[in-house]
């Protein structure tokens, strides 16, 4: 049986894979590792992460 999962855990995660992921992309870009990444790419991640951030936030307030 399935249940339906909680909105909230679903955004808190979708947060924090987010800001992991441009963590790790910024710091290894940072190292020199991947340095072919545009720097386009990394703003787009930093935007993703406020917005899910800031998504989360409301989300959180709301209950």
């Amino acid at each position: 049986m399935s249940q339906t999962p909680n909105p909230e855990t679903l955004i808190s995660s979708i947060f924090a894979s987010v800001l992991g992921l441009t963590i790790a992309v910024y710091l290894l870009r940072g190292f020199g590792i991947l340095t072919f990444i545009p720097g386009g790419v990394i703003w787009i991640l930093i935007l993703l992460s406020i917005a899910s951030g800031i998504t989360y936030g409301v989300q959180r307030t709301r209950r």
